[in-house]
């Protein structure tokens, strides 16, 4: 069991999920609340990687971070090390690649709050950010867990864009499921099954524990 590619992938999925939490959710509300006529755009750029082959993905995403790009570059100079082939890249790819799998679900679950509790807490002398963590997160929370969850879970099965962009450096981007890979391409099917199983029972548990939550939640929402 290759604990080291484990520990470094879930890493990168916890990190990935908390900057997507800090981007995805003022994004989700502006996409549920706008009515820009060019939103459709934003939502078709957020919703890309699901259609988009990870080769394609992470091809583009390694030539707009390359040495030669002005991002690289700048990266580079402010920095003094560049972002292919290192952790700090896998973790902007991962952002990028995981983004519609939790904003999707956090901008449909803050769609369907109810306008007008929003309006009377405004009423009330809430400001509109209070409203927003006391009112609208707690509303859409079931929502926003499925989007954690979701994203979370995509960042630590991801392959396609993980080679691309990583590489397979032991201890800085080898993450469990290029493990894999190399443990069926070295014909050690018996490690390889070892891991996948692993995660296939974190997967089931994961979601599992996160359906029975949102029950639970809509359950004593509705007793109320």
């Amino acid at each position: 069991m290759d604990w080291q590619a484990i520990w470094l992938s879930v890493r990168l999925a916890g990190l990935t999920t908390l900057i997507l939490v800090a981007v995805g959710l003022p994004l989700a509300w502006w996409l549920a609340t706008t009515r820009r006529r060019f939103r459709f755009l934003l939502e078709a750029v957020v919703a890309l990687p699901i259609v988009l082959p990870p080769t394609v993905l992470g091809f583009y995403v390694l030539v707009a971070i390359g040495p030669h790009s002005p991002f690289g570059q700048t990266y580079t100079a402010l920095t003094g090390s560049r972002l292919p082939f290192s952790f700090q890249g896998l973790l902007l790819a991962s952002v990028l690649y995981s983004m519609p799998f939790a904003v999707q679900p956090f901008a449909a679950a803050l769609a369907t709050v109810d306008r007008r509790l929003i309006e009377a807490s405004w009423c009330l002398g809430i400001s509109p950010l209070a409203t927003f963590f006391r009112v609208t997160l707690l509303l859409a929370w079931p929502g926003i867990l499925t989007g954690i969850v979701l994203s979370f879970a995509h960042t630590l099965g991801e392959f396609g864009v993980v080679l691309m962009i990583g590489g397979n450096l032991p201890g800085v981007t080898r993450t469990v499921s290029v493990s894999i890979y190399d443990q069926v391409q070295a014909l050690d099917y018996a490690a390889a099954n070892r891991t996948s199983l692993l995660l296939l029972f974190f997967s089931f548990a994961v979601l599992a524990i996160t359906y029975s939550l949102q029950r639970k939640f809509v359950q004593v929402w509705m007793a109320r």
